[in-house]
């Protein structure tokens, strides 16, 4: 993973723990849902960056006999869970504490208060993005936002970005509900504000469960990169034709690699093994991602 990724995350974490904090001080002095459930969703995404930590140090264990591909799944696992917690314990306790203010609206005292918070957490959660967006931007490669995703391989350069665009999105709902209740007199904005985060959290823990858990089942390279190993082995005098191509993310930065080829039959046994270990130096040379491969002689 870059150096630059690593500190969006540091950056974020630092960033979510200090808002966290001043967000569970003004409900408290206040008594609002809604920025009890941004307090909830702050903490919630501070303990997510550091699983993320926590994945990306336990993926770069070198393999070993129980794990001869190495660790690098580590990071889909970890990356899983942290939308199962956006979801568990951000979407779903915000939504609930803003039902029960709904049933049992409450007039939200000194909001004075929470437009300050607000305020300071829309400024360090839009640093925080900035920086996040600003490093996705780096891995985009001229690609559209949905493409980018779904052809990234390292959870992390996305998922602090989506994580960090629901905080914003919650933060313009929390203070347009405690406008509404003050303007208006009716304290149920409060609490439909607080389930409007919840919505907003569950929409993007799904979708995240969805992207990770494609990843850790497992994904192939990108086209690009498997088109180029095909092309190599055909450009081989020894190979008579490629039969398939298989490729296997087992991490960010870890591509298996399996190819079957059909090689030239009246080649001798020293000629056929030294195209294999010429292609396979090619290969690795060509694209380091690639550290596992497994070259097949078949006939078609």
């Amino acid at each position: 993973m870059a150096h630059g990724s690593k500190l969006v995350i540091y950056a974020a974490l630092v960033g979510n723990a200090l808002i966290s904090v001043t967000k569970f001080f003004a409900a408290a002095m206040t008594g609002s849902a809604a920025m009890m459930a941004e307090g909830i969703h702050s903490l919630v995404d501070t303990g997510n960056q550091g699983l993320l930590l926590h994945g990306l140090r336990r993926a770069k264990r070198p393999p070993d006999a129980r794990c001869p591909m190495g660790y690098g799944k580590e990071v889909y696992f970890w990356s899983f869970v942290v939308a199962m917690l956006i979801f568990g314990l951000g979407a779903v306790v915000s939504i609930y504490e803003g039902v029960h203010r709904v049933m049992h609206p409450e007039v939200v005292t000194d909001p004075f208060i929470n437009y300050i918070v607000l305020a300071l957490a829309m400024v360090f959660e839009g640093v925080a993005w900035w920086l996040a967006f600003r490093e996705f931007r780096s891995h985009q490669r001229g690609k559209s936002l949905r493409e980018a995703v779904r052809s990234s391989k390292d959870p992390t350069t996305f998922v602090v970005l989506f994580e960090d665009t629901a905080a914003m999105a919650g933060l313009f709902v929390a203070a347009i509900g405690l406008t509404l209740s003050q303007v208006l007199d009716m304290p149920v904005f409060d609490g439909i504000a607080s389930i409007g985060i919840g919505c907003i959290l569950a929409i993007t823990a799904a979708w995240l469960a969805q992207r990770t858990k494609s990843l850790l089942i497992g994904e192939s390279a990108d086209p690009e990169l498997i088109a180029d190993v095909r092309r190599r082995a055909e450009a081989l005098e020894a190979v008579e034709c490629v039969n398939e191509v298989l490729t296997l993310h087992m991490g960010p930065h870890h591509v298996l690699l399996n190819i079957s080829v059909d090689m030239v039959n009246a080649l001798p046994t020293g000629d056929t093994e030294q195209a294999i270990e010429q292609l396979t130096q090619d290969i690795r040379a060509a694209h380091p991602d690639i550290t596992r491969v497994f070259i097949e002689a078949e006939a078609k």
